[in-house]
């Protein structure tokens, strides 16, 4: 056998893959500059219970009602389980594979045939019992690394689960955030209300005492149904982003009627985490799966390499086989064979080549893509954060300009009533109130949904160690990667 498997060897040599190879190789984190829009700023990291830090009872509950029934997740969860089913179907080509088979035949024979009589002419049962077994010995190591490419795809499964968790809280926070927009948005309208039908009030007193004219009272009346219209706008707005809450939980629109207005308190102090874009890497459930491809490449371009060296495969058969039933299962009518079979690629016209150059090509796909899939984690960060700063910068202006145009708006409300002003110079200071003060009720939303949007791009309190699907050493630096992948 030992010489049998030397002349295979050197058989083998006539399929080769000499000079395919791949110089691809996943970034490191610390190779792109972000020191001046990522600074350490001694932060942390989002924990998996961040929405509590909001101070809403009802926004976590959502989260979680979400999270147990959106068909989203089930989908993810039902890739994983197939990536499971991978995973133990490539298992169970490293053990031997025994079968078992019984037939029973009835036949007759010719009478003008090769067999005379008594053969020729004559009806006879065949009994064939026959237990086999077979084992690929796996000698490059083939099947092993088809095993643990479908293991690294479960691990890369396993992160899309938790990229599809991260990605549903995420939308239901800022769904929420909306809601929670909208009410503040209506307090406003219907304070406005108010303020109109107060003017109003004060117009009707001028023209009774000939100040006024049926102008002024019509205006005023024309502004009040003007704010009751926006008022109504609001209210449908608010039932419509209901009932889209109820479809991110995976329930019935009906569902989203029972949802309370939101009670949010007011974010935080923005402060970034130290050691962020090396940290990154374990953080964002999406940069995990893409490393976890590149690991599964690596593996299918080891398998693909096993396939230029022979295969040998054990094989061994026992049983019985006997004309009638008589003497069956005697050991007279035993059976029993049994050696090993070699695979010989000696001259494939390159199949196996192209075949190799593909799963190469996948790896330097793979590598790419996470590349990308970095430096759009960098991006998302950095963006999130310049965003929140650039409304905290903006909210002190905004503060500044209602707080001025609330005082004007006062103070013009008294000339007003005290005859010293016409109703128009109301008018405008209610305008521009009432611009200001939307004005600081949308930054401070959008602030917190870009808080939202900050957490997500922070992982969502995801830790690849934490959920055990952390990369190991080989995907995880590049120069070991890359010399992995290319040798010969």
């Amino acid at each position: 056998m030992t010489a049998a498997a030397m002349m295979a060897w050197a058989l083998a040599g006539c399929v080769n893959y000499s000079g395919i190879k791949s110089e691809k190789a996943p970034a490191a984190a610390t190779a792109f500059e972000t020191t001046q829009s990522l600074p350490s700023e001694g932060g942390r990291w989002p924990s998996l219970d961040w929405a509590a830090q909001f101070g809403d009872p009802q926004l976590p509950k959502l989260i979680a009602e979400a999270l147990e029934g959106n068909p989203s997740i089930a989908q993810a969860q039902a890739r994983l389980a197939k990536a499971q089913s991978y995973i133990e179907t490539s298992r169970a080509s490293l053990f031997p594979n025994v079968n078992g088979s019984y037939s029973i035949t009835r036949n007759r024979l010719s009478a003008n045939g090769i067999f005379p009589p008594p053969l020729g002419g004559m009806w006879y049962t065949e009994n064939n019992a026959l237990v086999s077994a077979s084992w690929d010995l796996d000698l490059w190591g083939k099947n092993r690394a088809r095993l643990a490419s479908a293991v690294s795809q479960r691990k890369a499964a396993e992160a899309d689960v938790q990229q599809a968790r991260i990605a549903l809280a995420s939308s239901v926070a800022r769904t929420y955030n909306q809601l929670a927009q909208l009410y503040a948005l209506r307090d406003i309208a219907a304070r406005e209300v108010a303020n109109r039908n107060n003017v109003s009030a004060i117009t009707r007193e001028r023209v009774t005492a000939g100040l006024d004219t049926n102008v002024e009272k019509q205006t005023a009346l024309g502004n009040i149904a003007t704010t009751e219209t926006t008022l109504t706008d609001l209210d449908g707005q608010i039932t419509t982003v209901r009932y889209q809450l109820a479809a991110l939980i995976g329930k019935g629109p009906d569902r989203g009627l029972h949802i309370a207005e939101p009670a949010l308190s007011r974010t935080a102090v923005l402060a970034l985490p130290d050691n962020l874009p090396a940290d990154l890497v374990s953080r964002r459930p999406d940069i995990v799966a893409a490393r976890w491809q590149i690991e599964s490449a690596m593996q299918d371009v080891k398998e693909a390499k096993a396939e230029f060296f022979p295969d040998i495969n054990l094989s061994l058969a026992a049983g019985f086989d006997a004309l009638g039933w008589s003497h069956f299962l005697t050991s007279s009518s035993r059976q029993f064979n049994a050696g090993p079979a070699i695979h010989l690629p000696i001259f494939d016209a390159g199949q196996l080549r192209a075949q190799l150059k593909g799963r190469y090509a996948d790896f330097d796909f793979d590598v790419a893509h996470y590349n990308q899939t970095l430096i759009n984690a960098l991006s998302d960060v950095a963006t999130q954060v310049e965003s929140i700063r650039t409304i905290d910068r903006e909210m002190g202006d905004a503060q500044r300009a209602l707080d001025a145009s609330s005082e004007a708006y006062r103070l013009a409300v008294i000339r007003y009533k005290a005859g010293l002003s016409p109703q128009l110079q109301v008018l405008n200071a209610d305008s521009n109130r009432l611009v200001a003060e939307q004005t600081v009720t949308n930054l401070t939303m959008q602030r917190r949904d870009l808080q939202f949007a900050l957490i997500r791009a922070l992982g969502g309190g995801f830790d690849a160690q934490s959920a055990g699907i952390d990369v190991p050493i080989a995907a995880a630096v590049p120069a070991s990667a890359a010399s992995a992948v290319s040798a010969n």
